[in-house]
């Protein structure tokens, strides 16, 4: 069957995401209750992108912008290129700090690109989805949460990324520490060894293990349940004050692990009263998205277009 386009805009919102979680290298992760929202529709010609908020300025206006790289993957699959698009992106998640930008980015173009064909939904299920967002994405630890929602469990087969989607249990309160400094995953992952002690890994499996439970059922396990030999270590000397914040909450008794590939800071709970990180640091308190990104028709409204998110920071 040919491939027909809807005749107007359509709008996804999608959720920040934490990855690797201290011991789930590459397969644990977490949706964030802080979003970005972009809209898309077909125009007779050309590529039109604006930004607003996270980015601005910064990201490219044209084909080169990663949402339109997501999406010109998703027509290939779903049949046909738009003769154009314009995009109106409103960003709040922060660029390269490991919060999950670039999943946000490939999770909203692909399901943009499946809501402008007007059987999108029948041509590229949700499966299809998370292993198109895996692609393009390299892994799935991040594209997995921040399209299902909640805590997830990722892995990849030879069909490509999978995931399940778990509830998190109450007494787990998400605190991030956000440096101004960017970090680069690829950067991160150029210090990670080829090969690591057998040791350590098997203490990573057990702790994973542990975390699965830990952050579903038994929060207060969630300290010994995030200790990690496989990726922290090495890349602590590129990021020494990340290295050093989760250092010091977790000798304060808080579960801190670095989100992503850093440089931010994740904590499973609030650090105590009082406790100062410094200025490098902003602290936001970032519930648990259950609900994972979100497609709807029409355009981005006025509290959509607000680039400040309501509420974040403490």
């Amino acid at each position: 069957m040919p491939t027909t386009f809807t005749s107007g805009p359509v709008r996804v919102r999608v959720p920040a995401t934490s990855a690797n979680l201290g011991p789930g290298f590459d397969a644990l992760g977490l949706a964030l209750a802080l979003h970005d929202d972009v809209a898309a529709e077909v125009t007779p010609d050309g590529v039109r992108v604006t930004v607003t908020g996270e980015g601005a300025g910064d990201l490219p206006p044209d084909d080169r912008h990663l949402v339109v790289v997501a999406m010109r993957a998703a027509f290939d699959l779903l049949g046909a290129q738009p003769p154009g698009l314009a995009l109106e992106c409103v960003n709040r998640i922060p660029q390269a700090r490991g919060l999950g930008s670039s999943s946000a980015a490939i999770v909203a173009g692909v399901l943009l690109a499946r809501g402008l064909v007007t059987d999108g939904a029948q041509r590229l299920d949700d499966a299809a989805v998370l292993r198109l967002a895996a692609e393009i994405e390299g892994h799935p630890d991040n594209v997995a949460p921040c399209l299902l929602g909640g805590f997830t469990v990722a892995w990849t087969e030879s069909t490509g990324g999978r995931a399940v989607s778990l509830p998190v249990a109450a007494g787990v309160s998400p605190t991030v520490f956000v440096p101004a400094v960017r970090g680069l995953t690829a950067a991160a992952r150029a210090a990670l060894p080829a090969t690591v002690p057998h040791g350590d890994a098997a203490l990573n499996a057990g702790r994973s293990a542990l975390l699965v439970h830990a952050l579903t059922a038994a929060p207060e396990l969630l300290l010994p349940a995030t200790v990690d030999r496989l990726h922290q270590d090495y890349r602590a000397a590129g990021m020494p004050s990340t290295a050093a914040l989760v250092s010091e909450l977790r000798a304060a008794g808080v579960a801190a692990v670095v989100s992503g590939a850093g440089p931010t800071v994740l904590a499973f709970t609030a650090p105590p009263d009082g406790f100062d990180p410094g200025t490098e640091w902003e602290v936001w308190r970032l519930p648990v998205e259950a609900r994972g990104a979100t497609l709807a028709q029409g355009r981005l409204g006025h509290a959509e277009r607000d680039p400040v998110a309501a509420g974040r920071k403490s």
